[in-house]
């Protein structure tokens, strides 16, 4: 949130004095728009680098606090929403000659000044889209930054939510349905947002442009497929940020509400007043600003107002293409284009391949269209954006002049010539021009992104480790591969002997337990259990009743024994007259260590996971524990032979 200093509304009447001076900002943006107060003769380019923080088990660690502490001399650097995420504001560049390897050369020297200050605390900073170790219990408020403000931003949007809880739903090749009791989901999410700097009479017909093109480049920089252990969208961030802060409930009607994370519903027509009023229309007030400002009455004087009421309110409001004033080191007023899109990651030399693309495609586009609108419905370009964030690379796009292409083919054959035509009108430097888009070019040529690594190297690792395993090592393997800086086309396939050192005994059930359930009803026979037994080579199924909550366990030792008794007495026997009523149990947040010390104390071979109040939600059994020990014998026998 660029407006430090807020919170929510005290009472009416300060909601209200917000209101107030967020209508006159309105109309001072109107004024200074009339009267040509922006700056013209000057383009530039900016960006913020999102990062996660993990410990040396490949986890997130919760150092947020603690890092910005040791290094409070840096201005550049800020927390985030939850405490194992940081943000840097790199040095806005002329958009001409090396701006794009000065700004590679900056974010590389950042992250490196805070791994040196962070080292001792056992931790580094990761770029990822989403972390693929990160757990559901990472996200809960206890890891909410403990600032004024992030609160005030929850407390906001809980106030708005309609329905009992935030639910998510995404399918991909596998499936991810859950609900959240806060909003907490959305610091999943890290990006690498791009700004560029554009006059107010472009500023439709430029944004028009970002809006065409948002889905061919989310395409080719896609690098967010994982989460919890769920193969999902290729970019996962952009359903995970919609869903994570969606207030809406599902109803009867066929209401239209849209949620705070959004496209958008149509080209912008007249001015970048339209996307301030739509948005104001649209969303409620979340925020107020202990500052107050009289915008109007600033700019009868002469002076250039901030419009801080503004500013507050479109932090809250969350498009993909946000639009941005500022006001530049000069004092004069600028507009600018945020692109929310492209992902952290998979290194930074591929996150500024990525803005390079995405600068000169907004250039060379301008050269060649005079309005895209006329080439393009907007359907079309909204229903590429959706489908590049669920298929990436793999997309076939709805393109210009009713044409239909493969991201590929649009890439190599379209695009790339009209993005080094933009770099060059530019005036950029032309090694650069040649060294990022030819990354692009070599990932269409070898159709590789983050996405399509993460997707091949975890299903190929699941063939011989567990899940969490698995994670650890994309996750191990992806900060060995970024500090060295190797473009994701040239990244090797994750290997199990890329993880030097893994504790699974530190790991809690919820990480490592079966969470596709075979489970019976009480009022099932015996015969059918055992047949499932059979089919499914398993040895313990649990007994829940309608709502899922657990009753029992049938275990296969004692099928048996009751299945001969059945033969022998010619009866129908069913599950509730066998089953182990209230087995022992244990919840997701028990250690896999104490687990297994359950398991031994009490010579059982399973214990059913509960979700209070005892909802049936996994299993763990001595076959899983069996794996963990086999890699840990595994592992140690590499380590003595090497």
């Amino acid at each position: 949130m660029g407006e430090q200093k807020v919170h929510l509304p005290n009472d009416k009447e300060e909601l209200r004095a917000f209101i107030r001076s967020l209508l006159d900002d309105v109309h001072a943006l109107e004024k200074m728009l009339r009267d040509d107060w922006f700056e013209k003769d000057i383009k530039r380019i900016g960006a913020e680098q999102e990062m996660v923080l993990i410990d040396r088990n490949q986890k997130p660690a919760t150092l947020a606090i603690e890092a910005l502490e040791r290094m409070k001399q840096y201005d550049w650097l800020e927390t985030e929403l939850a405490l194992f995420n940081l943000e840097i504001t790199l040095t806005p560049q002329t958009f001409s000659g090396k701006c794009l390897s000065n700004l590679e050369k900056e974010t590389v020297h950042r992250l490196n000044l805070i791994r040196e200050n962070i080292y001792g605390l056992g931790a580094s900073p990761i770029l990822t889209g989403i972390l693929p170790t990160l757990r559901r219990n990472d996200l809960s408020l206890s890891n909410l930054t403990p600032k004024e403000r992030y609160k005030a931003l929850m407390n906001a949007i809980n106030q708005q939510l309609l329905g009992s809880e935030y639910e998510l739903r995404i399918n991909g090749i596998d499936e991810l349905i859950l609900k959240h009791d806060s909003p907490m989901l959305e610091a999943c999410n890290t990006s690498f947002q791009v700004h560029l700097q554009v006059s107010p009479d472009e500023f439709v017909k430029m944004y028009n442009i970002a809006q065409t093109l948002a889905g061919p480049v989310m395409a080719i920089a896609a690098n967010s497929p994982l989460v919890f252990g769920r193969r999902l969208w290729h970019e996962s961030r952009i359903a995970m940020f919609q869903q994570s802060i969606d207030t809406r409930s599902s109803h009867k009607h066929m209401r239209e509400r849209a949620p705070r994370v959004d496209f958008g519903n149509a080209w912008l027509k007249e001015s970048i007043l339209d996307i301030y009023k739509d948005d104001i229309a649209r969303y409620r007030v979340l925020m107020s600003s202990d500052v107050k400002e009289e915008s109007l009455r600033k700019l009868a004087t002469g002076e250039v107002p901030k419009l801080k009421a503004l500013q507050v309110h479109n932090s809250t409001v969350y498009r993909w293409n946000r639009p941005c004033y500022g006001i530049s080191e000069n004092g004069k007023p600028h507009l600018r284009i945020e692109n929310r899109i492209l992902p952290s990651g998979p290194t930074v030399i591929d996150e500024i391949a990525n803005a390079a693309f995405w600068l000169g495609l907004m250039v060379g586009f301008d050269e060649n269209y005079e309005d895209i609108t006329r080439h393009i419905l907007f359907a079309e370009a909204r229903d590429n954006f959706f489908k590049a964030a669920c298929y990436g690379i793999d997309t076939t796009f709805s393109w210009l002049d009713d044409t239909k292409i493969s991201a590929i083919d649009l890439v190599k054959n379209e695009l790339l010539p009209i993005a080094k035509r933009g770099l060059e009108i530019r005036e950029v430097d032309p090694n650069d021009i040649d060294r990022y888009l030819g990354i692009i070019e070599s990932r269409a040529t070898k159709h590789m992104n983050g996405a399509r690594w993460l997707l091949r190297g975890y299903t190929s690792l699941l063939n011989d480790v567990g899940k969490d395993e698995a994670l650890t090592i994309i996750t191990a393997t992806t900060l060995q591969n970024q500090l060295r800086e190797i473009p994701i086309h040239n990244w090797p396939s994750p290997e199990t002997g890329d993880l030097t050192e893994y504790k699974p005994l530190a790991l809690t059930v919820g990480e490592c337990m079966t969470t596709d359930l075979f489970t019976a009803r009480q009022d099932d026979i015996i015969d059918l259990v055992g047949e499932m037994m059979d089919w499914r080579r398993i040895r313990y199924i649990p007994v829940e009743d309608e709502k899922g909550h657990l009753l029992g366990l049938v275990t296969s030792r004692l099928l048996i024994r009751e299945l001969l008794r059945e033969k022998k007495e010619a009866k129908t026997i069913t599950v509730g007259e066998i089953m182990i009523k209230d087995p022992i149990s244990v919840t997701p947040e028990t250690t896999v260590r104490h687990a297994m010390k359950l398991m031994r104390e009490n010579q059982i071979g399973a214990l059913p996971v509960i979700h209070e109040p005892n909802e049936l939600i996994g299993i763990i059994t001595e076959m899983d524990f069996l794996r963990i020990t086999a890699r840990l014998l595994d592992r140690l026998d590499q380590v003595q032979r090497k």
